[in-house]
Parts: C-alpha cells; structure tokens; sequence
C-alpha cells in the first residue's frame, strides 16, 4: 500500500518520521513531500528517510510548474495567521478579502489533483487504496487549511483515506497556558481536526484538545512514535555525533525555554538562572524554543550573558543538550519526554509561568513552587548525585499512559491504523466533514 506524507517543520519531522520508518519496514511505500522551509532537506532525519527503499521525497515546488508554485505560495502567504504580524494585519486582511475563496479555488484544486495522481494516479488508473497524511493542522498552523481541506477532499473522492499524525505532545496539564486566554472553554487552535477522517494522539491527555471538535470515533489514542522504545533504539543509531563536549565541571544543567506566545514569568525564570549559576561548579545551558527563542527578553540579557558559566545555545538539537546535561530544568516543553524516559532528572517549573505541566502532574517530585526549591534541588544534586531522583511508581505510570498506552509496541498500531484508513469502505462519504470545524476556525 502507498502512503503520501506532508511534512512542513521540525515539530512534525521529529514525530513523524517513526511512522514513516515503521511504514516502509513493514512493507509499504510512500511520498514524501516538504511543504517546509528547504533548509530541512539536509535534516539527519530527512537524509535518513530519504535513503529508505519505498521512500521517494521531493519539495513541493520542484513537483508544480514555477508559476502554479508562485501562486500557491502567495496564496498561502496571505491566508496563515502566523504571518499577520500588527504591521502586515490590514495588508494580508485587505488581500485576503480581495482575493477571495472562489479566486483561489482553482490553485488549490490544480496543485491537489497533480501532488495525488503523481502518487496514486488518476480517477481511472485504480487509486483505490491509499492514505494522504498530514500532521495536526491548527488555527495558527504555517500550512493553509483551505488548501489542506481540498487536498482531503480531492483524495476523498479517489478513495484514499485522510490521517492527521501528532507532530508533538501534551506538556501541560492546564487549559489557560497562553496570553490572553482567559476562559475555560474548548480551544478553537484545535478545531480543525474534524477535516480529517482520523486524527491520532499520543496519549488521553492530548484527547481533550481534539473532542469537543470531532466525532470520538475518529479519534485514536496510539502512543508516543517519537519516545517509544523502538524509535529511541533506532534514533541512537542514526544521530550525527555531538558538537558538545564533556567538560570537568561538577554539575551541567539545560534549562529549555517554550515560545513567547506562553504565558511565562520571565523576570523569574532569569532569578533561577543566576540561582543555579550562582553555584560553584555548575554550567549552564539556555536552549531557546526552535521557533523565535532567541527574540525572548531571557536571551537577549545581557546581564545573563555575561555569566562565566552561562550560554545560550544555538541551532542544536535538544537531544545533543540533554545527553550532555546532568540536569533539566524544563518550562513545559514535550521534549525533556526522552530524558525521563531515560531517568535523567528533569525540574518541572511550574511555578516559572501560567501553567500546570504532564511532568509536575504525574512526577510531583519534579515540580518547582518556589525559588527555594530550585536552590535545594541544586544543592543536593551537587551534594549526592543525580541517581534516583525518580520515584519508580510514578515514572511506570508517566510511562505506561503518556508513552506506550498500554504496551510498547507503539509504531505497530500506528501502522495498522494507516493501513485501515487506506483501505476505506465503498460508501465511505465523499464529502469534507465537519466543514463547520475549518469554517470556525479560520472565519
């Protein structure tokens, strides 16, 4: 069976290439096409699906005409929210309006039917079985959902089947995490799920983003594919070698950031950083978020810079900081998953912004309320060691239902939930459900 994947950033490349791998050792073929910035192409992760049998990977523009490119990238442009920045607003509003829906149906139609035949050929070559993937495609998603939304009717009406994969997990516990959300009440950032025949989480606690949008029929609770055990087997096989090295300092700490759009106590996180630097024999590394980290007032002071055992990292992968700390402390970030997973000791900072993370949530013993905390759990790392810093009860549990949901045999079920999916029923209906979703969701 053939499968054609979308894959746009870091987030989704991350989660999604253990499918992808799982897919093609199974047996199975598939596209891939990057609708992403083209520095990706030379990710280990896409240098590594790329050399897969089965797997043929291309850009998104070297598979339309320059002049169909040119127009879905600007129609694009002017329609994703996280390009309407206050002094672009009226610009994109005014274009938008202009050029409404009915003028930029034919592109959207056009790119839809020539990415799909090059895949599963056209309406009468027999494109009976298949699946067209994209990962979560959210309010705020750098991707358009009108175009994501005709891609999965057009596919809908070959008969292939539509899946939505995570690109991320749940670090939170709370609802009210970012700026200016100030009610409880379901999150329209999520709404647009309901396009999709199906839509996978890792785990319950991301189900509830998702249900107040969708069927729960379409709704599948399979397991984390980024941090199960067979990825993380595999992923230590394929990573270049790390551009850190050990050096003879006591205790090495990453404290990991999330984006501005968090509701974070800034002023406080830059205490806890001269806190733990303040330690004879600590070093300390700031990793920003990989998308606009390094605008955030925390990096960007220089008082912090100027710290002899303080540095900010830059383009490296999170998994090269965490191999080299001895230490986390972590602001609500999925990422730090594999380092508990792994029983390095991660300090969940809770108290650093407005939310109540999984981590604080399952392993109390994580949590920091305070700036007295932070000081004592410095302390008795440098004092006793970093072993056993979990309690085994509560680390079974985080994984059993935020890792493996069940059991560890994760990447199979994703595979067999693709297989289904591309293998629809004859009266499957046609049409784009839950149309009223995307409608919320980008009016």
């Amino acid at each position: 069976m053939k499968a054609l994947f979308f894959l746009r950033h870091y987030n989704d490349i991350d989660h999604i290439t253990p499918v992808i791998y799982k897919w093609v050792d199974s047996g199975h073929t598939c596209d891939i096409v990057l609708i992403g910035k083209s520095r990706f192409r030379n990710d280990y992760r896409i240098e590594f699906l790329r050399k897969l049998d089965g797997v043929r990977m291309a850009h998104i523009r070297d598979l339309l005409p320059p002049v169909e490119f040119v127009r879905w990238f600007l129609q694009t442009l002017i329609l994703i929210r996280n390009v309407r920045r206050p002094y672009l607003a009226p610009i994109t509003a005014a274009l938008a309006k202009s050029y409404d829906a009915g003028r930029r149906a034919p592109v959207w139609h056009s790119t839809a039917q020539r990415l799909l035949k090059r895949s599963f050929g056209g309406p009468h070559e027999g494109a009976s079985e298949g699946v067209v993937v994209f990962d979560w495609i959210e309010r705020n998603s750098s991707i358009c959902v009108e175009w994501v939304a005709v891609m999965l009717s057009t596919a809908r009406a070959m008969g292939l089947g539509t899946v939505s994969l995570p690109h991320g997990d749940s670090p939170h516990a709370s609802q009210l995490i970012r700026r200016r959300e100030l009610r409880l009440e379901p999150d329209t950032t999520f709404a647009n799920a309901g396009i999709f025949d199906k839509v996978v989480v890792p785990n319950e606690l991301c189900s509830v983003r998702f249900r107040p949008f969708m069927d729960n029929r379409k709704l599948a609770v399979l397991g984390s594919p980024r941090y199960c055990d067979e990825w993380l087997a595999k992923l230590a096989t394929l990573m270049p070698p790390s551009p850190l090295t050990r050096s003879d300092s006591r205790l090495k700490v990453v404290i990991f950031l999330r984006k501005s759009n968090f509701s974070t106590f800034w002023e406080e996180v830059g205490e806890v950083v001269r806190i733990v630097a303040g330690f004879p024999g600590v070093e300390l590394i700031i990793k920003p978020h990989t998308r606009g980290g390094l605008q955030q007032s925390l990096t960007k002071d220089a008082s912090l810079r100027r710290l002899p055992n303080v540095s900010v990292a830059g383009d490296i992968h999170s998994i090269y900081l965490m191999n080299w700390a001895d230490v986390i402390i972590d602001l609500a970030t999925s990422v730090v998953f594999e380092a508990v997973k792994a029983k390095r000791p991660v300090l969940a900072g809770d108290y650093l912004h407005a939310g109540r993370s999984a981590l604080a949530e399952y392993l109390p013993e994580t949590e920091l309320r305070c700036r007295d905390d932070v000081y004592r759990q410095i302390e008795g790392f440098l004092s006793h060691g970093c072993d056993n810093f979990y309690i085994e009860a509560h680390h079974q549990r985080f994984v059993k239902e935020m890792i493996d949901v069940g059991d560890p045999d994760v990447l199979s079920r994703y595979v067999a939930l693709l297989e289904g999916q591309g293998r629809p029923p004859a009266s499957q209906d046609q049409s784009c459900p839950d149309e009223r979703a995307v409608n919320l969701a980008v009016g």
